[in-house]
């Protein structure tokens, strides 16, 4: 399977993309910044600036900052009756710790409130921990001087890939994880999955390499586990909490199977921040049955976040499934 566009080589995968179906269209690409993964894109008198493949003109410039900013996204969203987790801002990592007792026995989310890639963010489910609990909101302060602590919403997390009023694409995004054999270690059954050739680095092939750091040694010591053990035949061990494909995690294609009513509440949430691109992370308990509530009125879905930058080539090369010329449609949305 070939990743690279020849005399492209250094930039992201999803810009790489971008950039050869470019040249198929006949448009000229000229490179303004390799680094910041900078183009410009013309044909005739027609010209377009993209950075990192989809940021474009056609989003305006307050709408990434409303995605950017996880409570501001939260507000926005709920007063247009889009279903978000419930949750508090903190700005003091003290005061924060101080508040154990009243996320004791619940499920929480802990993280940063203005960061991507899954950064920072924490998953504790029943709450018990106070060394948990504060390690996890030091870890988000690292990264943002506000932090949210959200309840956490049951179920699989799926990106929607929005562009032009469209759900273009929707994968289930799997935490990094390992399969096992009976013979081999955790940390043996990660070199083998790293030698997938669709695993690499720096966005510059569809999956990273599961790392085998501090964090993932954490996740796996709260699950009584090390990188020494044997796992069981089939028995699946995740290394992280967060389903980031940046952190090593699984692109599962869902597109031809989540209903319709999820897609339009993906729609509807890009549309009330006035996006024409946008990832919309949505929770869903059950994917097989429509948006609904139940009889204390809760939703079976909840959007966590919005992304203003959201990658393509997750959905080009995904894991499992069928691939999304996502490319395509930003091409089309551009007016080329």
């Amino acid at each position: 399977m070939n990743f690279i566009t020849p005399g492209y080589e250094s930039m992201e995968l999803s810009t790489q993309i971008l950039i050869n179906e470019a040249l198929n269209r006949n448009i000229n690409v000229d490179v303004l910044d390799w680094q910041d993964n900078f183009i410009t894109l013309s044909k005739g008198d027609k010209t377009e600036y993209v950075k990192q493949a989809t940021r474009t003109s056609k989003d305006t410039y307050i709408s990434p900052l409303i995605m950017e900013n996880k409570q501001v996204t939260k507000k926005v969203l709920k007063e247009r009756g889009i279903n978000v987790p419930e949750g508090v801002t903190y700005i003091n990592p003290e005061k924060a710790i101080l508040e154990f007792e009243k996320y004791l026995e619940k499920s929480i989310v802990i993280k940063p409130k203005s960061t991507n890639f899954g950064l920072g963010i924490t998953i504790l489910k029943k709450l018990r921990s106070h060394d948990e609990f504060k390690e996890a909101i030091l870890e988000a302060f690292k990264h943002d001087s506000s932090v949210l602590i959200e309840t956490f919403i049951p179920g699989k997390e799926y990106r929607f890939l929005v562009i032009n009023d469209e759900v273009v694409a929707v994968l289930h995004r799997v935490a990094a994880n390992v399969k096992g054999d009976g013979i081999h270690t955790i940390e043996e059954l990660v070199k083998e999955k790293n030698k997938d050739p669709l695993r690499g680095t720096g966005y510059k092939k569809p999956l990273e390499i599961i790392k085998t750091g501090k964090e993932e040694v954490t996740f796996l010591k709260t699950q009584g586990l090390d990188l020494d053990y044997i796992p069981r035949k089939k028995e699946k061990v995740y290394l992280r909490n967060n389903s980031n494909i940046s952190t090593g995690g699984d692109s599962i294609d869902y597109t031809d199977v989540i209903p319709d009513s999820y897609k339009q509440i993906a729609i509807d949430a890009a549309r009330t921040v006035g996006a024409k691109i946008c990832g919309a992370d949505i929770i869903i308990s059950d994917h097989r049955k429509e948006v609904e509530k139940d009889k204390y009125g809760n939703f079976n879905y909840g959007v966590i976040e919005l992304n203003f930058n959201p990658a393509l080539h997750i959905h080009e090369f995904p894991f499992k499934g069928e691939k999304h010329y996502s490319e395509k449609k930003v091409l089309d949305l551009l007016g080329f």
